[in-house]
């Protein structure tokens, strides 16, 4: 597994640096894709020496691994304050529209996906489904008694789905009605945890 950061920014000055690297590689990612994304066209983006950038990231595959962490971090908590707003099957639409909406291009999240799996390996979704169970742990009334297994059931199956659809894109499959449809598998999911 290849080293995620360098350097750790301990103090402000370098938070605000790592910060300004990661904007300047999401928005070059967002207006140019993935082909011209490089280190050179980074730094300069960011205003840093290519030099100062190496300080923080081995490279490409770290900075596109950091980006595709932060959005899973984003995601992660946005659909917790979700699930503690609003356990109930009326939430399941507002779930799957932010796990379908990342707000970047296809080919963008494919990047992104397949950076975080490439550097935290097939352990990084396990590791998000772990904090986000510990986020809601006792701040959300979900009604149901969750074991392993239905957790599991719960956070892998419309992310693993998404990931595939991404992946797939030949299938052409439109957006509204794959949103349905996993609406659908998941209030029917939730529905037959609740009448156990």
């Amino acid at each position: 597994m290849a080293e995620r950061q360098r350097r750790s920014p301990r103090q402000a000055r370098a938070g605000a640096t790592v910060d300004a690297i990661l904007q300047a590689a999401l928005q070059l990612l967002r207006t140019e894709g993935g082909a011209r994304f490089n280190t050179n066209r980074i730094a300069e983006a960011a205003g840093v020496s290519i030099g100062t950038l190496y300080q923080y990231f081995s490279g490409r595959p770290a900075i596109l691994a950091a980006l595709a962490e932060r959005q899973a971090v984003e995601i992660r908590q946005r659909i917790a304050d979700l699930v503690i707003a609003d356990p109930s099957l009326s939430a399941i639409r507002a779930i799957v529209r932010v796990l379908m909406t990342s707000g970047e291009r296809p080919e963008v999240q494919r990047l992104l996906t397949d950076a975080q799996a490439e550097h935290a390996g097939e352990g990084a979704l396990a590791a998000h489904h772990l904090a986000f169970l510990s986020t809601i742990e006792g701040r959300a009334q979900l009604g149901v008694e969750l074991t392993p297994e239905s957790a599991f059931i719960l956070t892998h199956a419309p992310i693993s789905l998404l990931r595939a659809a991404a992946a797939e894109p030949a299938l052409g499959l439109d957006p509204q009605a794959l949103e349905d449809e996993l609406v659908r598998l998941m209030e029917a999911y939730a529905t037959a945890l609740a009448g156990r």
